[in-house]
């Protein structure tokens, strides 16, 4: 049996600005933009209780907490911060797969710290990030992937929590459907409508029932809840796209305008971030992305081996026409990566939107 740790920072980027100006520590406060248009990296618990998210924009967290305070991004500080964090995993085992920069799972089956007890090294490990950081983590521990990272989630912040292999089953039947990785707004609605909310009444389905109405997601599902997940970590991640995208002072459905910022200002950027990977891998595919002035967010993609003006401003038009032309607030572009080993696309970021 397998011994699974997610580690799973508290609010971190806030927490980082928290950490070096104390004065922030007991106000609502974000991160993002400073422009009413921008849009929230992450949001302090303080002002998650007003209803503060993050990806929700400036002026909409103002109305919800008009006392928020919003402070810009310092990357260079939060990816510092994240080494500090990777360094501590690495004490305790080589197999850490890297989500992002303030969460990572750790497969910690032959790990010797600890007397070799998983509830025992992931304590130890929040223990070494605050003491080397000033930053709290949380915590969930399990004998399967899946359920560690929701583990992670049951007692945040600064909380731990653990699943050992004769609890799995009880605690798959109380699982809320929505917690399970995958699981969207739209497919929970779906769930929901067939009667279907919690692991016990996945396990009561047929597989090729859910196959039939989920497709191959379906399975995965039925397999979740049956307690199967055989994936182990992936110690190397392999990039599949590269992109960006930019937020309008002002919505706007003038194509020409659009056409001339995705131009001027995305490409350029585009090009300078994707150069290295392009030389190393090549490109599979090219990607526009719009998100309108009511939040609904679209794309569109093609297959095309180079960056390339006109094919990105041909798929724009392509998204206005469909909807109309309503006004505009985000645009942006991106690539597919060819995959490293068998010269073959990789899904993107804009896949499955």
């Amino acid at each position: 049996m397998r011994k699974f740790i997610h580690i799973d920072m508290d609010c971190f980027y806030a927490a980082v600005e928290m950490r070096d100006n104390p004065a922030l520590a007991n106000v609502p406060m974000a991160i993002g933009g400073n422009s009413h248009r921008g849009v929230l990296s992450t949001a302090n618990y303080i002002a998650r209780e007003y209803g503060v998210r993050s990806a929700m924009s400036n002026y909409q967290a103002k109305k919800l907490c008009p006392d928020l305070v919003i402070v810009p991004g310092r990357m260079a500080v939060y990816k510092d911060a994240s080494e500090q964090i990777r360094a501590v995993f690495a004490k305790y085992t080589d197999l850490i797969e890297p989500l992002s920069l303030d969460e990572a799972y750790l497969d910690v089956t032959d790990s010797e710290h600890c007397s070799g007890s998983a509830t025992l090294i992931a304590e130890q490990i929040r223990a070494d990030i605050y003491h080397a950081t000033g930053l709290t983590a949380s915590a969930g521990v399990a004998p399967i992937k899946f359920l560690a990272k929701i583990a992670s989630d049951e007692n945040k912040p600064n909380g731990q929590f653990v699943i050992t292999p004769s609890q799995v089953s009880e605690f798959i039947d109380g699982l809320a459907l929505k917690k399970i990785p995958g699981v969207g707004k739209v497919t929970q609605q779906k769930l929901q409508a067939m009667g279907l909310e919690h692991g016990k009444d996945i396990k009561a389905c047929e597989e090729h029932f859910l196959l039939q109405r989920f497709g191959k997601f379906g399975g995965v599902l039925w397999r979740r809840c049956q307690g199967i997940d055989e994936r182990g970590v992936e110690t190397h991640r392999v990039r599949k796209s590269v992109g960006v995208e930019t937020t309008f002072n002002e919505d706007t459905s003038e194509f020409e305008l659009l056409k001339q910022r995705l131009i001027c200002d995305l490409l350029p950027e585009l090009e300078k971030r994707a150069a290295h990977h392009i030389k190393e891998r090549g490109i599979a595919k090219l990607g526009v992305k719009v998100k309108f002035h009511d939040f609904q967010q679209v794309s569109k993609e093609c297959q095309f081996d180079e960056v390339n003006a006109a094919v990105f401003c041909n798929l724009l038009k392509e998204l206005l026409a469909r909807f109309r032309h309503k006004p505009v607030r985000l645009i942006g572009i991106q690539i597919g990566l060819l995959d490293s080993k068998q010269g073959q696309p990789q899904l993107g970021l804009f896949d499955g939107e």
